[in-house]
């Protein structure tokens, strides 16, 4: 079995396009956990989470599949592009916004990977993503959407202002007011992280 781990994105693209259906396993794994913490964190709900996560692939598949793909080398991207667009359209379908919301269920924090120590770091850690979590809620749409995208997918600002359909300039701003809302927000609940 041949390791396909060293070939860039746009070399699995190309393998999966000759009929490899390997290189296209490899691709999700490489980017499932950006690209489903990323959904998850703009709908709040896990099920739907994954419902858009399958559809931003059938997306992605049926693109590779007839030739379509145009974005040489920013895979990545591109398929956050395509799952905040159908994001979008969900909500738009639905005729609401995003909720903004704290809940106990799953959340960002337990999709990305936390090294386990002793059992009360594990603790400390997650109070203090619960307490991010809820502090995110609390931030507009806008500016919580460029924190995900940045600290949690770890896109540049350049592909998040593509994929929000903003400047980059207004990308930064929503990135420095939001962090300024966090901030203060720990400073008004005096919460250490």
């Amino acid at each position: 079995m041949k390791t396909l781990n060293p070939l860039t994105d746009i070399q699995l693209i190309r393998a999966f396009q000759d009929g490899d259906s390997t290189a296209l396993e490899e691709l999700i794994n490489r980017y499932k956990d950006k690209i489903y913490s990323s959904i998850f964190f703009l709908v709040k709900d896990k099920y739907l989470a994954e419902d858009l996560f399958q559809d931003v692939f059938i997306k992605v598949i049926d693109t590779l599949r007839n030739n379509r793909y145009t974005e040489e080398g920013k895979f990545l991207p591109w398929a956050l592009r395509i799952a905040h667009n159908l994001c979008v359209d969900y909500f738009r379908k639905v005729k609401r916004a995003p909720a903004i919301k704290t809940s106990d269920n799953r959340d960002i924090f337990e999709v990305i990977n936390v090294y386990e120590d002793a059992a009360d770091r594990n603790i400390m850690q997650g109070q203090s993503h619960t307490r991010i979590r809820a502090m995110l809620d609390m931030l507009p749409e806008e500016q919580r959407e460029v924190i995900v995208l940045r600290h949690f997918a770890d896109m540049s600002f350049k592909d998040i202002a593509k994929i929000t359909d903003c400047s980059i300039n207004t990308a930064l701003g929503r990135m420095r007011y939001g962090l300024i809302n966090l901030r203060k927000m720990m400073m008004e609940k005096q919460i250490a992280l």
